[in-house]
């Protein structure tokens, strides 16, 4: 009778092992679906809406973690989408909304900077962080000073680290703003309104997407790779 009684209850507690690990699995399934929806520019768009999509403009400068976030693609394709009216919003309202969350990212990033100092180049790397982003921010920056947090805008990994680089070595506030002011107007102006008058214009566009994103990933990856291999 004990025998049977403990053969039950080992059956019993498998079936709850089972059901947590079945769980588990189906949470970090959908984590991971989640992420890989946050590079696709039209996913963000069309699941989070402009929400989602000022979020991840300011997490992408003003997280750490937010360097493998879509920039240029994004805000090509939300100017695009709102130009054919498959995005249902202002065009002011989103380059509003868009300059907003770029200008406040890059002011948390440099206030993250400011905090953790030259810790962060002792920093070791991790599955997220890696030393060599912020060394190669750090080589772009002195090879362009201030002017790397206008050109830094149109490029990927080293926009993101800009900002908390200018805080780490205490560029002035004032002079960091004018920058971030600067570089946040031209980065959503050229890009979002260019692919708004592209989409009232060619709204057939819209079919080519994806092979537009596709350039767009490969003009802006080669300075940050030259940059790299420079160092």
């Amino acid at each position: 009778m004990s025998q049977a009684w403990l053969i039950g209850v080992f059956h019993i507690g498998l079936k709850i092992i089972r059901k947590f690990v079945d769980i588990y699995i189906r949470l970090i399934t959908d984590i991971w679906n989640f992420l890989k929806e946050l590079t696709n520019p039209e996913s963000i768009i069309n699941y989070g809406g402009w929400a989602l999509l000022f979020f991840v403009v300011f997490a992408e400068t003003g997280l750490l973690i937010g360097f493998f976030l879509p920039g240029d693609s994004l805000l090509f394709t939300a100017g695009l989408l709102c130009g054919i009216k498959l995005f249902p919003i202002d065009i002011v309202f989103l380059v509003t909304g868009l300059c907003v969350s770029a200008i406040v990212g890059n002011i948390v990033g440099y206030w993250f900077g400011t905090r953790v100092g030259p810790a962060l180049f002792k920093r070791e790397d991790s599955w997220l962080f890696k030393k060599r982003y912020v060394e190669l921010t750090r080589g772009f920056y002195a090879k362009h000073g201030g002017k790397a947090l206008v050109l830094g805008r149109f490029l990927p990994i080293i926009r993101t680290f800009a900002p908390i680089l200018a805080g780490v070595i205490q560029i002035d506030f004032k002079r960091f703003m004018i920058y971030n002011l600067l570089g946040s107007l031209l980065w959503v102006f050229s890009l979002t309104l260019t692919g708004y008058f592209l989409g009232r214009k060619f709204p057939g566009i819209i079919d080519y997407l994806e092979y537009i994103i596709i350039g767009l990933i490969i003009i802006t990856i080669i300075p940050v790779i030259r940059t790299y291999r420079k160092k």
